[in-house]
C-alpha cells in the first residue's frame, strides 16, 4: 500500500482556498473583547478551529466570550466532550454533543452494535456490509475465507484501523492469511459494484441534526457533498489494490492527487453537492424521492441503535431532569453513505465530529446552511437564562414550603380518601403532561417555521412508519439495555405520551367531574376549553373554514340531518381519534352518518391504566367531533373545561329562560329507574334491529355473506386477522367502528327524547365499550372473535358504576354489530380487489341511507 504524501505547506493564498480568507476577515475582531450586553445569547467557540463556524456564529448576532467563560449559551467544541462537563451545565445552555454517541461512531463500536440488532431484525438492518472486529471475531473471518475456497469464490475486503479517520491505515486486500491477529482492525466485505459517475466512484456525505434524545428528534439536510474518486473505477483485482486514489473517497485521501480537480461549479470538479446530484438522478430517470426515503431510513434506523446508549448516557448526566424537558445537548453527524449500481444506500461511517474545512467555495456554501440553519432550529432565546433561574427559585420554594405537594396517604385511610388521594395523583399527572403537550407544541411550530433546509424524519408523519420505529426502538432499548429495557418500556407505551392537548383536557374535566362527585357537589356547567395553540397553518384554515360552516348551523337549526351530515365530513377531515368496546350476540344493523354531539367517555382515573400503549393513540371520544365545541383558540375561556354540549343548543335573550325550564323538566323525566329501562329496553329492540348491508346488496343476501364466513372461519381467521391488527392502522381501524357509532349516536336522541346525546348515559356507557374495542391496536374486537385475551366486560368489573342487564344486552348488541360491521368491510374490500388498507367515502355514504331506512 502506497504511503500517503504529507500536507505541504501554502506559502501563499489560493485563488480557490476559502480558507485563506475566511480568518483574515475575522482576525481583528477576534482581537477585540466585546462588553457583554444585557440580553445577548453568548457562545464560547474557543474548542473549535473552523472559522466558519465563528462566522455563522456572528451572523446570528451570538456574542462570543471569553475561552474560560463556560456560562454561555452555546459552547461549541469539535471533539467529544467529557460527561462531567454535560452534567454541570445550566439548563439553558447548549453544547454541541451528546453522551454515548461514540457507540455509532467508532467503526468497531459501529460494527458491534449494528450486528446485534442484525441478529434481532435481520430484515431491517440490510445496510451494512458484513463487518469482522479483530481481534474478536479473527477465527471468524478465517473460517469464512476457508468457506469461501470450498466455493472457488474470491471476494475483496476492505481494512480499517478500529478508531481512525480520514482515511489513514485503510487497506484493500483479496487474501486474509496475511493479516495480523492481534491488531484492532474492522474488516469489511467491499462493495465491488458501486454507483459510478463519469466513471468515478463517489460517496455522500449526509449531515444529520439531532437536536433531543428524549424523545429522539432527527434532522436530515436536504444537501451535503459529493466526494469522488479521482482515479477512473475499475473492479478490484490484484493488479489495483493499491490504488487508493480508485477505490477510496475520501477528500483527505484524494486532495493529494493531482488529478484531483478543484472547480467553483457545483456541476465539476472532484467535490459537488447533493443538490445538484438529485437534479442529475432526475435527469436520467431515478426516483429521486425514493433516494431520499433509503436515506431517511437508513439514518433513523441507524440512530435508533444509538439511542437506547445515549439516552442512557444522557440520563445519568441530567438526573432528575424530567422526561420531555429541553435538552442542553444537540449534535450535527456527518453520514458517510455509498450507493450501489442498484442506488441502494450503504452505511460506510458516521463522524461526530464532521470537518467543517472550506477549501472550496462549495464547502462554504454547503456548510455554511447546515450551521446557520441548526442554530435557527435550536432557538436559543435571550431569556432562557431568566427563566431558568425563575424556575429554579421557584421549585426551591416548593421544596422548602411543601407547597402543590400532594398529601401521603394515612394507613387505614377510607375508600373514600383513597378515590380523592388517587384522583389527585391523577390530576397532577395530567397537568404536568398538559405543560409537557403544550411546551411541545410551541417547539414544533417555531421549528415548522425555522426548518430552512432541514427536514424532520424522526418522529415521521406516517404513522404506519412510526409504529415501525417504535417496535424497532423498543427492540433495541430490549438488546442493549435488558436491565433496564422494562423502565424504558413503559414510558414508550405511556398511553398519556401519545395524547394531544384536547384529549387530556378531557381527562382533566372528567377527573374534576369525579371529584366533584366524591365531594357530593352539584356539576357545574362547564365552558370551553382553552387550547394553548392550534395546529399548522393549513390545519388553521380548514378549522376556521368548518367553523365558520359550523356557526351557521348553529344560527339555523341545531337539530337538521343535513348539518349533521356536514358535521360528520368535518369530523372526517379532521381525523377524530375514538376508543372501543364490544359485544357478543349476531343480528344486523344499519349504518347513519354521524350526528352532532358527542361526550367524553373515559372516566379518570381508571380511563389511562384501562388502555394499552398501542391505543394510546386512540384519543378518548372528545368534542373535537363537535364544530361548535372547538371555538377557535381566542375565544376560548380560561377554564379547563367545556360548556356541556345541550347549553350550546339553548337561545339567546329572553327564550333562554323557558329553555333551560325545558331542559330541566327533559332530565327530571328520566330520573326514575322505571323509565330509565324502559327507554333503555326500547334502545335494545332498536338495537336488534339493526342490519349490515353489503354494498349493492340486499339484507338476506348481506346476512348470508356473514354466515358464509362464519362457517368458513378456519380459512377467513388468519386474513380477517392481517387486515384487521396489521393492515388497518389506528384511525381506519376507528373509522370501520364509526359506521355502528355514528348510527348509534343519531338513534338515541330520538328514542331518549333529547336535544344532546351526552346527556345519556347509556350512551356513555356504549362509548366505554368502543374504548375497550380499539384497546390494543384493535386487540379488543379480536378478542371476541377468538374467545382469549381479555374481554371488553371486564371494564364493567372494575368500574364502581352499575350496570343494568338491560344496558348489558344493549353493548353485547352493540358488540355484535361491531364484529359484523369488519366482516362486511373485510368481505367488501376483498371482492372489490380495494385497497386492504381504508374505507372509501361511498362505503360511509351506503350506510347512511341504510341506517335512515331501518329507523324509518
Amino acid at each position: 500500500m502506497p504511503s500517503l504524501p504529507q500536507e505541504r505547506v501554502i506559502q501563499g493564498p489560493s485563488p480557490l482556498d476559502l480558507n485563506t480568507e475566511l480568518p483574515y476577515q475575522s482576525t481583528m475582531k477576534r482581537k477585540i473583547r466585546k462588553k457583554k450586553k444585557k440580553g445577548t445569547i453568548t457562545a464560547n467557540v474557543a474548542g473549535t478551529k473552523f472559522e466558519i463556524v465563528r462566522l455563522v456564529i456572528d451572523e446570528m448576532g451570538f456574542m462570543k466570550t471569553p475561552d474560560e467563560d463556560e456560562t454561555s449559551n452555546l459552547i461549541w467544541c469539535d471533539s467529544a466532550v467529557q460527561q462531567e462537563k454535560i452534567a454541570e451545565l445550566q439548563n439553558y445552555q447548549r453544547i454541541n454533543h451528546f453522551p454515548g454517541m461514540g457507540e455509532i461512531c467508532r467503526k468497531d463500536f459501529l460494527a458491534r452494535n449494528m450486528t446485534k440488532m442484525i441478529k434481532s431484525r435481520p430484515l431491517d438492518y440490510t445496510f451494512v456490509p458484513r463487518t469482522w472486529i479483530f481481534p474478536a471475531e479473527y477465527t471468524q473471518f478465517q473460517n469464512y475465507m476457508k468457506e469461501l475456497k470450498k466455493k472457488r469464490k474470491q471476494k475483496t475486503f476492505i481494512v480499517k484501523p478500529a478508531n481512525g479517520a480520514m482515511g489513514h491505515g485503510i487497506s484493500l486486500i483479496r487474501n486474509g492469511d496475511k493479516l495480523p491477529s492481534q491488531d484492532h482492525l474492522i474488516v469489511q466485505e467491499y462493495i465491488e459494484k458501486p454507483f459510478l459517475m463519469e466513471g468515478y466512484k463517489f460517496d455522500l456525505r449526509i449531515y444529520i441534526l439531532i437536536t433531543s434524545c428524549d424523545p429522539l428528534k432527527i434532522f436530515l439536510y436536504h444537501d451535503g457533498l459529493v466526494r469522488m474518486g479521482t482515479e477512473k473505477y475499475i473492479p478490484p483485482n490484484e493488479s489495483n489494490l493499491t490504488q487508493l486514489y480508485m477505490h477510496l473517497t475520501n477528500y483527505s485521501v484524494n486532495k493529494h492527487n493531482e488529478r484531483f480537480e478543484r472547480d467553483e461549479t457545483e456541476n465539476k470538479g472532484s467535490k459537488r453537492s447533493i443538490k445538484w446530484f438529485t437534479e442529475f438522478l432526475q435527469a436520467n430517470q431515478h426516483d429521486v424521492a425514493k433516494f431520499w426515503s433509503d436515506i431517511s431510513e437508513l439514518v433513523v434506523k441507524t440512530l435508533i441503535v444509538a439511542e437506547p446508549h445515549v439516552l442512557h448516557a444522557y440520563r445519568m448526566c441530567r438526573p432528575g431532569q424530567p422526561p420531555g424537558s429541553e435538552s442542553v445537548c444537540f449534535e450535527v453527524l456527518g453520514f458517510d453513505i455509498l450507493l450501489d449500481r442498484k442506488l441502494k444506500p450503504w452505511l460506510l461511517e458516521i463522524n461526530r465530529a464532521p470537518s467543517f474545512g472550506t477549501d472550496q467555495k462549495i464547502d462554504y456554501d454547503v456548510k455554511r446552511g447546515v450551521l446557520l440553519n441548526a442554530l435557527k432550529l435550536l432557538n436559543i432565546r435571550t431569556s432562557d437564562k431568566r427563566r431558568n433561574l425563575a424556575k429554579q427559585k421557584a421549585e426551591a420554594q416548593r421544596r422548602l414550603y411543601g407547597q402543590n405537594s400532594i398529601k401521603r396517604l394515612l394507613p387505614g385511610s377510607s375508600d373514600w380518601e383513597q378515590q380523592r388521594h388517587q384522583l389527585e395523583r391523577r390530576k397532577e399527572e395530567l397537568k404536568e403532561r398538559l405543560a409537557q403537550v403544550r411546551k411541545q407544541i410551541l417547539k414544533e411550530e417555531h421549528e415548522n417555521r425555522h426548518m430552512g433546509n432541514y427536514r424532520r424524519i424522526y418522529p415521521p408523519e406516517d404513522k404506519t412508519l412510526l409504529e415501525k420505529y417504535e417496535n424497532l426502538l423498543a427492540v433495541a432499548f430490549q438488546t442493549f439495555l435488558s436491565g433496564r429495557a422494562a423502565l424504558f418500556q413503559r414510558e414508550l407505551n405511556n398511553p398519556l405520551k401519545r395524547m394531544k392537548e384536547e384529549d387530556i383536557l378531557d381527562l382533566l374535566e372528567q377527573c374534576e367531574i369525579d371529584d366533584e362527585k366524591l365531594m357530593g357537589k352539584t356539576a357545574k356547567p362547564r365552558g370551553p376549553k382553552p387550547l394553548s395553540s392550534m395546529p399548522e397553518s393549513t390545519e388553521m384554515m380548514k378549522r376556521q373554514k368548518y367553523c365558520s360552516s359550523e356557526s351557521s348551523y348553529d344560527s339555523s337549526s341545531s337539530s337538521s340531518e343535513s348539518d349533521g351530515s356536514g358535521k360528520e365530513e368535518y369530523e372526517n377531515k379532521r381525523g377524530e381519534k375514538q376508543v372501543t368496546y364490544d359485544l357478543k350476540q349476531s343480528s344486523h344493523y344499519k349504518l347513519i352518518q354521524q350526528s352532532s354531539s358527542i361526550r367524553r367517555s373515559v372516566s379518570c382515573p381508571r380511563s389511562i391504566s384501562s388502555q394499552s400503549p398501542s391505543s394510546a393513540d386512540n384519543r378518548p371520544f372528545s368534542a373535537q367531533q363537535m364544530i361548535a365545541s372547538r371555538p377557535t383558540s381566542g375565544s376560548r375561556s380560561h377554564s379547563l373545561n367545556r360548556a356541556s354540549s345541550y347549553m350550546r343548543h339553548l337561545p339567546h335573550g329572553s327564550d333562554a329562560s323557558s329553555a333551560n325550564s325545558q331542559m330541566s323538566e327533559s332530565l327530571r323525566q328520566l330520573r326514575t329507574k322505571e323509565q330509565e329501562d324502559h327507554l333503555t329496553s326500547q334502545t335494545l329492540f332498536v338495537l336488534k334491529d339493526m342490519k349490515i348491508r353489503f354494498p349493492g346488496k340486499s339484507d338476506a343476501e348481506s346476512l348470508l355473506l356473514i354466515e358464509d364466513i362464519i362457517d368458513n372461519w378456519k380459512y377467513h381467521k388468519t386474513k380477517v386477522a392481517s387486515y384487521w391488527l396489521i393492515k388497518l392502522d389506528s384511525a381506519k381501524q376507528r373509522k370501520v367502528l364509526d359506521i355502528v357509532k355514528t348510527s348509534v349516536r343519531t338513534i338515541l336522541p330520538r328514542i331518549w327524547k333529547v336535544p344532546d346525546v351526552e346527556e345519556v348515559n347509556l350512551y356513555r356507557i356504549f362509548n366505554r365499550v368502543f374504548n375497550r374495542l380499539l384497546w390494543s391496536h384493535g386487540q379488543g374486537l379480536w378478542n371476541c372473535f377468538c374467545d382469549s385475551g381479555s374481554s371488553w366486560e371486564s371494564i364493567f368489573s372494575k368500574s364502581p358504576e352499575v350496570v343494568t342487564p338491560l344496558q348489558l344486552q344493549c353493548c353485547q348488541r352493540l358488540v355484535e354489530l361491531c364484529k359484523q360491521c369488519l366482516l362486511v368491510v373485510y368481505k367488501y374490500t376483498t371482492d372489490t380487489r380495494g385497497s386492504l388498507s381504508g374505507v372509501g367515502t361511498d362505503w360511509g355514504n351506503s350506510r347512511t341511507e341504510q341506517g335512515q331506512q331501518s329507523q324509518t
